[in-house]
């Protein structure tokens, strides 16, 4: 069976356990937990193992022992699915108690989901599972507060582990995927399969093409619009990248900027409405809210941080000035491109549509994609070729599978996080340590976030981080809703952090700069992303949900948001270093200085930044009124 068919049966079987009753079409779902979780599982090990034999493949570099080794992974990870499911079936009948057998399948499937993981994510994330079953298994000999208390081995192992529908590999994660966040997926990869994205990319810089920034400004609005369908920073950069980034570096910006100007873009579509990434869809679960709140609470954040990305591309152009190569970098486009559209922005619409009449989130992305089948008949290319859309539905299904992996090793992570306490124990170290310093906690948690999002997916990372810090910060007050796009915020950052940059790192592979000066300037450029967290945490009239725990007034709102502006514009020019002209160190800082207290949740202090940013940059504007750009040789890239 070859890995698209696995990827085609992943996305099917998963669609139809949520697709919801319309009209004459019956309702298949919900399946039953006992066998469709070990099912899509052992799906998910199959369909990673042959993408991964197939790419070996592809490069030659595959042997016999090595195609022995992953079937034999692949018989031991389907002999603990059916394993499951027996199990699971007498439990739901009779009282068992766990045996060795039991305890070893069970660490059977966990060897199985860490070397999928390592082999399909990289090494951190299956290391960080890996500590995580060690200190299960022995941490009652672990010193100060990570002991634990003694425990039964085998049930302990076997329960935590696999056999249980709460916890575990196959537990209450997986089932959020399950019934949420799979229908987004593949209804992302649906979106890229139809082909409007060379078309969308072609009307952004035909539209912004005169401007002095344009092809960065139009890389951004591209990259904006499918990372919140992918909801992949890494598959954003490689599909819109290859386009963008060689348009940007043609109008005079250097490889490093281009790069950076993209990955940040890219990154910043998992936090961006109505789609999101996945961990959003996870995060309304988790807080027992609404997806439709979060949309809402995560509009302005995101929106702000996208006008950053804007103003730092106009700072760096004003700063390169007459260096600047104004070519036309116009793609001809047709009337089919303009139709094209109607493939992202119908299904989009279709899911905001119907989540605010109520709809479920996984019933409004199923509705979206069974509206793509006929609205794809608008691009030629699908109706010479419709096997296209199969092909894009097994791709979605790929992508699922390997995220149902990587969930596993999260699974794994959090379930022992519960079963030794060590959240709790965590939460009160750190109160007593920092007292009430919710400062302090923030950062914190700021750089957790960031550390485990080296390497890992953002989901794998939010939830990781959520679970240790989300006691701490709720004894400092702060909301949930609030504290967990917080987090959401900065395990999103982490794909533009060096020295793991991933985002980052694949931009520079196609601009061909050197990749961690693109992680570096890609944090100069997305650097609001790691300051707008910490406006909302302290004015979570920001997110403009009573779930944020303060009540909504439209004059405190647009006060909030016109400090937030000011700040923005404060913060991009004290870390460029330019505005209309050079700015000294001295200037730097009190723009930096004085956007820090505009933040702040005092009124005094947010009047004082105030008053002196805006004479900061008055006495700018006015001393350098007659300044339009920089001699093209002081133009520093």
């Amino acid at each position: 069976m070859s890995a698209l068919a696995m990827g085609f049966f992943v996305a099917a079987v998963g669609l139809l356990n949520v697709l919801p009753s319309y009209g004459v079409l019956p309702r298949f779902g919900p399946f039953p937990v006992a066998w469709f979780r070990p099912l899509f599982f052992g799906a998910s090990v199959l369909t990673v193992i042959l993408v991964h034999l197939a790419d070996r493949l592809a490069q030659e570099r595959l042997g016999r022992a090595e195609t022995l080794l992953w079937t034999a992974i692949g018989a031991l990870g389907v002999w603990a699915c059916w394993d499951y499911y027996v199990i699971y079936t007498i439990l739901n009948e009779a009282v068992m108690f766990f045996t060795g057998r039991e305890a070893t399948i069970a660490l059977a499937a966990a060897a199985v989901t860490l070397a999928l993981c390592w082999a399909s994510w990289g090494l951190p994330i299956a290391l960080l599972g890996a500590i995580a079953l060690l200190y299960l298994v022995t941490g009652q000999y672990w010193p100060g507060f990570l002991q634990t208390a003694p425990n039964d081995f085998i049930e302990t192992v076997a329960q935590n582990i696999w056999y249980d529908a709460d916890q575990g590999i196959l537990g209450s994660i997986m089932a959020i995927i399950l019934s949420t966040v799979l229908p987004f997926i593949v209804l992302g990869a649906m979106l890229d399969g139809v082909g409007a994205g060379q078309s969308m990319i072609r009307i952004s810089f035909h539209l912004m093409r005169r401007l002095r920034g344009g092809p960065a400004y139009a890389a951004i609005t591209a990259s904006a619009m499918f990372g919140t369908v992918s909801g992949s920073a890494v598959a954003n950069v490689v599909g819109t990248g290859v386009v963008t980034i060689p348009m940007i570096r043609r109008r005079g910006f250097s490889p490093n900027f281009a790069g950076a100007v993209e990955a940040a873009a890219s990154t910043g579509g998992q936090i961006l409405p109505p789609i999101m990434g996945a961990a959003a869809l996870v995060l309304a679960d988790y807080v027992g809210v609404s997806y439709l709140t979060v949309i809402v609470a995560v509009l302005t954040p995101s929106l702000a941080f996208y006008l950053s990305l804007y103003l730092a591309v106009y700072f760096q152009a004003r700063k390169l000035g007459d260096a600047l190569v104004m070519t036309d970098d116009d793609a001809e486009i047709e009337v089919q491109d303009w139709l094209n559209l109607v493939l992202v922005f119908a299904p989009i619409g279709i899911v905001v549509w119907l989540l605010i009449a109520g709809m479920s989130p996984s019933g409004a992305s199923i509705a979206a994609i069974l509206a793509l089948f006929p609205l794809s008949l608008i691009n030629p290319a699908v109706r010479r070729n419709p096997l296209l859309l199969i092909g894009a539905l097994a791709r979605g299904g790929q992508t699922v599978a390997r995220l149902a992996i990587a969930i596993g090793v999260v699974g794994i992570i959090v379930s022992v996080l519960s079963a030794t306490g060590i959240p709790t124990k965590f939460a009160v170290l750190l109160n007593s340590a920092f007292d009430a310093s919710l400062f302090l906690a923030l950062v914190i948690a700021a750089c957790g976030c960031v550390l485990l999002g080296m390497g890992m997916p953002t989901l794998p990372a939010y939830i990781a981080i959520i679970v240790v810090m989300g006691p701490t910060l709720a004894q400092f007050g702060v909301e949930a809703l609030t504290a967990h796009l917080f987090v959401l915020f900065f395990g999103t950052a982490a794909g533009i952090t060096p020295p793991v940059a991933i985002a980052s790192y694949a931009a520079a592979a196609i601009s061909k700069g050197k990749p961690i000066a693109t992680a570096i300037a890609s944090t100069r450029v997305g650097v609001m992303i790691f300051v707008i967290p910490f406006a909302f945490v302290y004015n979570p009239i920001l997110l403009g949900v009573p779930a944020a725990g303060v009540e909504f007034t439209l004059p405190a709102y647009v006060w909030a948001v016109l400090r937030l502006a000011l700040a923005i514009y404060l913060f991009l020019s004290g870390m460029g270093g330019f505005d209309r002209t050079r700015l000294s160190f001295g200037e730097r800082g009190l723009r930096l200085a004085a956007a820090v207290l505009v933040l702040t949740a005092e009124p005094w202090q947010q009047a004082a930044g105030g008053v002196i940013g805006l004479a900061l940059v008055a006495q700018h504007i006015l001393r350098h009124r007659d300044t339009h750009s920089i001699p093209q040789n002081a133009g520093a890239r």
